[in-house]
C-alpha cells in the first residue's frame, strides 16, 4: 500500500481510502448487504487502507451504522475515522453537539479522527457562524470529540478559497478528476489548498463511477494509442495520484472486485509518475468528453450573483454531466436538492431566471444563459422533481427529529 504524509495532521494516511457512500446492497430496498459489505471493510483494512469516510446521510443514515459495527474487535484503532456534520439539520446551537454525539454512538466510538462540515456551501457557512459552529469544532477538539477538522465541497473556485481562508481549517475534501479541473474548486483549488498547508481529500475521482463504465468508441480509440495499456478506472485513478498535493483518493467501492482492482492501481501510482505523453493524451481524451457537453460552462463564477437567485453554474454543470453520461433521473434529483434549497434553505432553480440578461454581459465564454437555463428547467424540474424534494424535505425534518432529540 502506498500512504502518504498530511503535514497538517503529521498522519501518515493510505493513498486509498474507501468511501462508504456505495456500499453493496440487497433487495429492492437496496440495504446494506451487511455481510458482504462487512467483509469488504475488513478487506480494505487487512490490505492496508486506513481512511474510512462515511456521512450521516450516507444510505439512508445506515453507513455510519454498519461502519461501528463493522470495526468491532480491533479494526476501530487500525484506522483512521472520517464522518460529517449535516448541517441542513442543525437549526440551534445544542444542534450540533447533540448530532455528534447521535454519530459517536452509531459509530461506536469517542472521536471522530477526521470531522468535516458536509457539502457546506459559502452562504451556509456564514449562518452556521451565527449559530457558533466555530465554538463547537474548537469546543470538540479540545474534548477529544474530534480530532482534525475540515470541511468537503461542491461550489466554484472562488468560493472555495474564501472559505479556506475563513477558518483555521486543517483539511479540505473536494471533487477531482481530469474532467473537473476547471469545475468546482477545480486545479486552482485545489493549488490554493495547498499552498496553504491543507490536506487534501479527494472524492469523486471516476465521476461517480462514469469514468469507470466503457467509454463511447472514439474515447476508447484514443485510449488504444497509449503504449501502456490500462482500464479506464487505472487512467482515472492514476491521473489523481500523480499529483503530490493529494494525499487520500477516495474510492468508493461496492465490491471485493473493485478493491483488488484499485490496490493494484494505487501500488503504482505514485506522484509524477506519469509521462508528458501519457498526461497529454490524458489530457485529449478530456477534451473529447467535453465536446460532448451542451452547454460548456467552466464554472468561473462570473455570472454570480444572479440578480433572481439562480445558482447559474450549478444548473449549467449539471446540464452538461447529464449530456456526457446519460442517467437523467439522477442528475435531476441531484439537482432539485441543490436548486430547492434542501441544503442550505434558498432556493436557486433556473425557472426563476427573468432573463434579466446581466450573467451574459459577464460570462467570459458568452454562453447563451438564458436560453440554456431554459433546458434546464424543462429537463429536470416539473411536477414530479418538485413533489420528489417536497418529500426529501420531509424526510430530513423526520431525520432530525428523530436524531437530535
Amino acid at each position: 500500500m502506498q500512504y502518504r504524509t498530511m503535514p497538517s495532521t503529521g498522519d501518515r494516511l493510505s493513498a486509498l481510502g474507501l468511501g462508504c457512500m456505495r456500499l453493496p446492497t440487497t433487495g429492492k430496498k437496496k440495504q446494506i448487504d451487511r455481510p458482504a459489505a462487512t467483509r469488504l471493510i475488513h478487506k480494505a483494512i487487512d490490505a492496508g487502507i486506513n481512511y474510512l469516510d462515511t456521512a450521516f446521510p450516507y444510505h439512508n443514515g445506515q453507513s455510519e451504522l454498519l461502519l461501528g459495527e463493522a470495526l468491532q474487535g480491533g479494526y476501530r484503532e487500525r484506522v483512521k475515522l472520517a464522518t460529517k456534520l449535516p448541517h441542513w439539520l442543525v437549526r440551534e446551537p445544542d444542534d450540533m453537539s447533540k448530532l455528534l454525539a447521535r454519530q459517536h454512538e452509531k459509530l461506536r466510538t469517542d472521536q471522530i479522527d477526521y470531522y468535516l462540515v458536509h457539502m457546506v456551501s459559502e452562504q451556509r457557512w456564514q449562518t452556521l457562524k451565527t449559530l457558533g459552529i466555530v465554538e463547537f469544532l474548537e469546543q470538540a477538539k479540545r474534548q477529544g470529540r474530534v480530532g482534525h477538522i475540515g470541511f468537503s465541497f461542491h461550489g466554484g473556485r472562488e468560493e472555495f478559497k474564501r472559505l479556506v481562508d475563513d477558518y483555521d481549517w486543517e483539511f479540505v475534501q473536494i471533487q477531482y478528476n481530469y474532467l473537473d479541473t476547471e469545475h468546482q474548486a477545480g486545479r486552482e483549488g485545489l493549488q490554493y489548498a495547498a499552498s496553504k498547508g491543507l490536506g487534501l481529500i479527494v472524492m469523486e475521482p471516476l465521476r461517480g463511477g462514469n469514468l469507470a463504465k466503457t467509454p463511447p468508441k472514439e474515447i476508447q480509440r484514443l485510449w488504444n494509442r497509449a503504449p501502456r495499456h490500462h482500464t479506464p478506472v487505472d487512467w482515472a485513478l492514476r491521473w489523481v495520484w500523480n499529483h503530490p498535493e493529494v494525499h487520500v483518493v477516495l474510492s468508493g467501492m461496492t465490491s471485493e472486485e473493485q478493491l483488488d482492482e484499485n490496490l493494484r492501481t494505487v501500488d503504482e501510482a505514485e506522484p509524477n509518475l506519469l509521462t508528458p505523453d501519457e498526461l497529454a493524451l490524458i489530457d485529449e481524451v478530456a477534451a473529447a468528453y467535453r465536446t460532448r457537453t451542451r452547454a460548456g460552462c467552466t464554472g468561473c463564477q462570473y455570472c454570480m450573483p444572479c440578480p433572481a437567485g439562480v445558482d447559474i453554474p450549478n444548473c449549467l454543470q449539471t446540464l452538461d454531466s447529464y449530456s456526457l453520461f446519460g442517467n437523467k433521473a439522477a442528475h435531476q434529483f441531484s439537482y432539485m436538492a441543490l436548486a430547492m434549497g434542501v441544503m442550505d434553505d434558498q432556493r436557486k432553480l433556473a425557472s426563476q431566471c427573468t432573463e434579466c440578461g446581466k450573467c451574459t454581459e459577464k460570462c467570459p465564454q458568452q454562453l447563451p444563459i438564458p436560453g440554456l437555463l431554459k433546458e434546464v428547467s424543462a429537463t429536470f424540474e416539473g411536477f414530479a422533481a418538485r413533489l420528489t424534494m417536497r418529500l426529501a424535505r420531509f424526510y430530513l425534518w423526520f431525520v432530525r427529529r428523530r436524531s437530535i432529540r
